[in-house]
């Protein structure tokens, strides 16, 4: 197969910028005479021959397209008009009008000129443009053939069939880039980490920072659950006070315990407070004997926020008491499955999964690791002390060191930008002052101080890290604080966004 690549005033050899087509055949065609005229009114007649210059394909083919092309053997009548144009006293513009009368030029039909549509008539067309758009300089210096794929094309001889093609391709490619723009602009972000480490907390602020915060239903729906959460968290330090040998202060506090048992067992806890409920909570908690047994919280599993909740009681109790922003914050409701929600941020289009930290809802993680931009993994710091739900043997904080291990090193995540939170800072500043650091790091030997200690665990995280090229971001952080939040997902943002192009190679 040939196909027509242009056209040449030589017929010995093809135009400079076709010279690099190494298989071509030089068709010749001839074209009209042209006839001049000078200052000195000399007229000059000139006959030009073009060649049509062909590419090979296939040898048996270009040769059969060679017998069917012969030379134009009949003269054709033309008129000639020339019109004389003086410009500015320097040189005379010879503008000549050729005005081909009704005989048709005949000639053989150009094999593979391209496609069937590039007969003989289109190549002498093209090939008396050509001729013409050559003796204009400025034409001339304009006159670039479209490059395709190892052949210079002349764009008006492209079968109907390539131009669909290339039409098509051009097209793909557009949509391609825009595709590639918008996944560039969508960021799936991963909350992973153990059990009540405030993953769920950070969806939580995620609603009120970068959307229109909490609903009136969903303040309606929390208010039973501040409600449970509160006694829960009494009921857990009263069971507790047997095992570790603590009593109350005095004999009264055992009727009051009775009562708020006598509400778990009636399933109420999430009712409102009846006054005379509402009086014996106050009166437990305010029980040297409960005290005492709330300061050593880390030997029993208790919420995070009970004492925020039990400072509160009298709040709490009011007939018509509806839950703040910072009461649903604090609420403790285990995650099952998978939590998404969308919001957008500096112009991306965030989706962030939740799911449950416990060990038996990691095995639901799998489903969530495809096309993940970034994860970003939640460490309790106050738990170093503490002990798993699920199994009362294994230290929290070294449960998190082993999960992260696993995650930071794993196969699916080479490429993923791993955001490490050292959550619950407020608990940790708290609780270090008073429990050695040395019951989760036998080998630790710095200072109970705040800033020595959670360096500390920084770097035992850090240490996790096997790749040399990969780096963990790490930033610490107080999950019900909002201010907090907001400045650390600001930064996370931004170190999503320097990633996002440099792996497009803009950076």
């Amino acid at each position: 197969m040939q196909k027509f690549v242009g056209i040449s005033s030589n017929a010995n050899r093809p135009p400079r910028k076709m010279k690099w087509i190494t298989r071509c055949r030089l068709l010749p065609v001839r074209l009209p005479s042209v006839t001049t005229k000078t200052k000195t009114t000399k007229t000059r007649t000139r006959r030009r021959t073009a060649v049509v210059v062909v590419a090979e394909e296939e040898e048996e083919e270009a040769a059969a397209a060679e017998e069917t092309v012969k030379p134009v053997k009949e003269a054709v009548p033309v008129t000639i008009v020339v019109l004389v144009v003086s410009v500015a006293k320097v040189f005379t513009v010879v503008v000549v009008a050729v005005v081909v009368s009704a005989a048709v030029v005949t000639t053989a039909t150009v094999a593979a000129a391209g496609s069937a549509k590039c007969d003989e008539e289109n190549g002498i067309k093209e090939a008396e443009r050509w001729w013409w758009w050559r003796r204009r300089s400025s034409a001339r210096r304009s006159f670039h053939p479209l490059r395709g794929d190892g052949a210079v094309i002349w764009p008006r001889c492209l079968a109907a069939t390539e131009r669909a093609a290339l039409a098509r391709s051009k097209q793909i490619e557009k949509n391609l880039k825009e595709d590639g723009i918008q996944a560039a602009k969508d960021i799936k972000l991963l909350l992973l980490g153990a059990g009540e480490s405030g993953k769920s907390t950070i969806v939580k602020q995620m609603k009120i920072i970068h959307e229109s915060g909490f609903t009136p239903e969903d303040f309606k729906q929390y208010r039973p659950v501040v409600y449970s959460n509160t006694i829960q968290s009494l009921i857990a330090i009263l069971r507790a006070m047997p095992n570790l040998g603590i009593s109350f202060s005095t004999n009264e506090r055992e009727t009051d315990a009775k009562m708020v048992f006598d509400v778990i067992q009636r399933m109420e806890d999430t009712e409102p407070f009846s006054e005379e409920l509402l009086a014996a909570m106050k009166r437990l908690w305010y029980d040297n004997g409960v005290q005492e047994c709330f300061g050593r919280s880390n030997e029993y599993q208790l919420n995070d926020s009970a004492k925020y909740f039990l400072d509160d009681l009298d709040r709490l109790g009011t007939r018509d008491y509806q839950p703040t922003e910072q009461d649903i914050l604090r609420t403790r409701v285990k995650t099952t499955g998978i939590v998404e929600v969308h919001f957008s941020f500096k112009n991306l289009n965030f989706k962030l999964f939740d799911v449950g930290g416990q060990r038996s809802e990691r095995k639901k993680w799998i489903h969530c690791f495809e096309d993940v931009t970034a994860i970003i993994f939640c460490v309790a710091m106050s738990e170093y002390d503490q002990v798993l739900h699920e199994d009362e043997t294994t230290n929290r904080m070294q449960e998190s060191l082993k999960l992260f291990d696993s995650i930071c090193n794993n196969k699916w995540f080479t490429d993923t930008s791993i955001i490490l939170f050292l959550n619950k800072k407020d608990l940790f500043e708290e609780k270090i002052r008073k429990s050695p650091l040395t019951i989760c790091f036998p080998e630790y030997a710095g200072a109970q101080a705040y800033s020595e200690a959670a360096a500390y665990i920084q770097a035992q995280f850090e240490a996790k890290n096997k790749s040399t090229t990969k780096e963990i971001y790490c930033h610490t952080t107080c999950a019900t604080d909002t201010n907090n939040i907001q400045f650390v997902f600001d930064a996370v943002t931004d170190v999503i966004i320097a990633n996002n192009l440099r792996g497009c190679g803009l950076y």
